[in-house]
This record gives C-alpha cells, sequence and structure tokens, in this order.
C-alpha cells in the first residue's frame, strides 16, 4: 500500500559534533531542547549499531533535530554542488538576509553564494536569497521574501522549506505526487544572479515545489538543466549529509526516493492533539 504523507513535522540533520551545531543554531535563534535516546527500533530501521542521541531546536512551532550516533558515518563530501543529488538544503526565512548571514558568518557558517545575498527576477519570485554551509557542511539557504509576503516579524521567522537535488524532475514528480503531495507550479531559475547564488557557471534549474495536505514547510525538487545533474553514491543514514525529513502519514516506515533522499514516516497517536510518534518508539 503507498502511504499518503499530510505534513512535515522536522528535519533530521546527522552530526558528528553536536555541540558545535547546538551553539550554531541557537546563536541564529534556535532554541535547544534536552537531548534523548534515538529509540533502539528506529537505530535497527537504519540498521545501526550502537546507540544515537537526539536534540530537538526549536523555532515556533518548527524544528531541526539533531542526531548523533556512536557509530560515526562519513562527514560532509567536499565538492557537493547543488546539482549533485546528494544535495539537500533547508530555506530559512528572514527579514534582513544580509544581517542574518553576517551573524551566520560570525556563528562560523562557509558561504556557497559568491556575491553575498542576490535578488532573483520576479519570474523567479523576486526573493532575496543566499546559500551556504553550517559548521558541519549542511546546506542552508537565507530567503528574503518581497514586501506582502505571509512571513511578518523581524530575525529568523522560520523555515519555508527543503529542497532536494533530483536527477530526473518528472520521475520525482510523480512519486512524491503518488504519496500525496500536490505540485504548485514550476519555475526555470537561470541567469546570473542563479550562477551567483548556487556559484555555478551558467546554472539552469527547474524548481518543483510540493505541497503537503496539511500547512507546513513544503519540499521542492531542484532538477538541474545546466550543468547536468550529477547522480552520486547513496548516502548511509549516519552520514552527515543524509538529512531525512520526519513527515506526518498513514503508516510508519522509512522512504527513499530514486536518489536515495531519506524520509522517516510516522503516525499520529492523538489525532485530537496532533502528537505523533517516531517509528520504533513508544
Amino acid at each position: 500500500m503507498t502511504a499518503r504523507l499530510t505534513a512535515i513535522l522536522a528535519f533530521r540533520l546527522v552530526t558528528r559534533e553536536p555541540e558545535r551545531l547546538v551553539a550554531f543554531y541557537t546563536g541564529l535563534g534556535f532554541a535547544a531542547g534536552e537531548v534523548k535516546a534515538i529509540p533502539a527500533a528506529e537505530m535497527a530501521l537504519f540498521g545501526l549499531q550502537g546507540g544515537g542521541w537526539r536534540r530537538t531546536l526549536s523555532l515556533g512551532d518548527q524544528r531541526i533535530e539533531l542526531d548523533h550516533f556512536e557509530q560515526s558515518g562519513r562527514p560532509y563530501p567536499p565538492g557537493v554542488t547543488g546539482a549533485d543529488t546528494r544535495f539537500q538544503h533547508l530555506a530559512l526565512v528572514t527579514d534582513d538576509a544580509a544581517a542574518a548571514w553576517s551573524r551566520a558568518g560570525a556563528l562560523g557558517a562557509l558561504p556557497i553564494s559568491v556575491a553575498g545575498p542576490v535578488t532573483l527576477p520576479a519570474s523567479s519570485g523576486g526573493v532575496t536569497a543566499l546559500k551556504f554551509r553550517d559548521p558541519e557542511g549542511h546546506p542552508l539557504e537565507l530567503l528574503q521574501f518581497p514586501r506582502g509576503s505571509r512571513w511578518l516579524g523581524s530575525g529568523l521567522l522560520g523555515i519555508d522549506h527543503s529542497a532536494i537535488s533530483v536527477s530526473d524532475v518528472e520521475v520525482g514528480r510523480r512519486f512524491y505526487g503518488a504519496l500525496g503531495l500536490s505540485t504548485n507550479g514550476q519555475t526555470l531559475n537561470q541567469g546570473p544572479t542563479q550562477s551567483a547564488l548556487d556559484a555555478l557557471a551558467g546554472a539552469e534549474v527547474d524548481i518543483v515545489p510540493l505541497m503537503p495536505p496539511i500547512v507546513t514547510p513544503h519540499l521542492e525538487l531542484l532538477g538541474y538543466r545546466s550543468p547536468p545533474p550529477l547522480r552520486a553514491a547513496l548516502l548511509a543514514p549516519n552520514d552527515v549529509a543524509a538529512t531525512r525529513i520526519v513527515w506526518s502519514a498513514d503508516q510508519d516506515g522509512l522512504l527513499r526516493d530514486a536518489d536515495g533522499h531519506f524520509h522517516l514516516l510516522t503516525t499520529p497517536i492523538d489525532e485530537k492533539s496532533g502528537a505523533s510518534r517516531t517509528p520504533g518508539s513508544r
């Protein structure tokens, strides 16, 4: 039976240096929760030996969860660009991309974009954006939307989406459509601003937003036309680059798409309260 996804609950980043990442994300504006053991059944789901620990970083109702394993995987691989199928970033919304980038840089972020924040043309959404990496290599994006957007306030405002690079946009669209996500338009981003944003000469990329039935952060597919997509070897679940999205769904389990991106599915245990559990937890 095909699973049905309803909402994104969290984004999980694998870390070999949890204290360093906690300092980075709390410096950006996230609030850190307590350290908890990863359930043994979830460790078994990933085929990992030993123990693991998780710490939640909250930004309003949204959260990033840092997973640290006794059985360490590989560090984030060098040279991964947006056109590499291992690439996955989280897009953080701010009202001032330049100020947010200054703060991130002081906390140890490393730039991807070559010229600071750039404003994309109206055909690509008209947002001001910048891509960078956290101190352990996970890609992130800052987004500053034009005036009149739904994002209100100052500072770091929330997580808009997670974008994954895919080798075939149509294959990805069909895969995620069968899981209950709906396509919300498609743009072709290209030109000097996109090249500067991605640090890729002649960048041309199809961007396909995929929306869950419940309004939460969403998923976006990145399908590079130029440079052509690099279909890399699959990641192990304890590799630093093995980011995963946690979904509220109609069944528990672990999914990987055709390019190896991880998705952890959880079923609600209390429909009234909206609480949910991770597969293998009690």
